[in-house]
């Protein structure tokens, strides 16, 4: 019996991460529909995606409108301290979106929430990984099933970790902080979400590193 086909809803879509998770799906012919802020709808890549969800997250009725027909949400989104000056904040750009996004899956019956987390979000400790732990809390009490991702620092791109990162990820009980490359971190969403497991699980130092081989990447 043929699996029924999964269809992806990608919020963030024009971030660092999401560019990535479209850009591989795109590749390999996987359906989705790249979230897109009316205002960024002429940038690039943006411009050239199929397919597009132009609204604005707040908008709860637009964005059940525009989620119809996915089996999948993935919540790539939040904000840096940098970007506070444009109005940017935790509660804003990782809570309250991810807020919008649980309740509009709920109504047009997502059967799986993919969030993108941070390590130490298990043990917040700080604003940044507090909001991410409320974050988590949303998701993992929306009653949707759903499959949390915590990678460490970033590499590519714009993402430089620092040299001392790598040398404390060589000892043995550090090794699942060694930076993650956004093409890794990007394939394993896509993993994720495509086989819609594994269901009710964080993913953060070994069982990520597993699902990063699990692509090959």
């Amino acid at each position: 019996m043929t699996e029924p086909s999964r269809l992806l809803f990608v919020a963030g879509a024009t971030g660092a991460t999401g560019r990535n998770v479209v850009k591989q799906a795109l590749e390999r012919s996987v359906p989705l529909i790249a979230h897109v802020r009316p205002k960024s709808a002429e940038t690039e890549p943006a411009r050239s995606w199929p397919r597009k969800a132009l609204v604005e997250l707040a908008r709860g009725d637009e964005l059940a409108e525009a989620m119809k027909g996915s089996t999948t949400v993935l919540q790539l989104i939040g904000t840096m301290r940098k970007r506070f000056g444009s109005g940017d904040t935790y509660e804003t750009s990782d809570i309250g979106t991810t807020r919008h996004l649980v309740e509009a899956a709920k109504r047009v019956g997502v059967d799986h929430l993919v969030l993108l987390s941070s390590v130490g979000a298990g043990r917040p400790v700080g604003a940044y990984l507090k909001a991410k732990a409320e974050a988590e809390r949303l998701v993992r009490e929306s009653g949707i099933a759903w499959t949390v991702v915590r990678p460490p620092a970033f590499e590519g791109e714009y993402h430089h970790p620092p040299a001392i990162l790598r040398t404390l990820a060589k000892l043995p009980m550090l090794r699942g902080l060694r930076p993650i490359h956004l093409d890794q971190l990007a394939a394993v969403l896509l993993r994720v979400a495509e086989r819609r497991a594994p269901l009710g699980a964080v993913l953060e130092g070994d069982s990520l590193w597993s699902e990063v081989a699990a692509t090959g990447k």
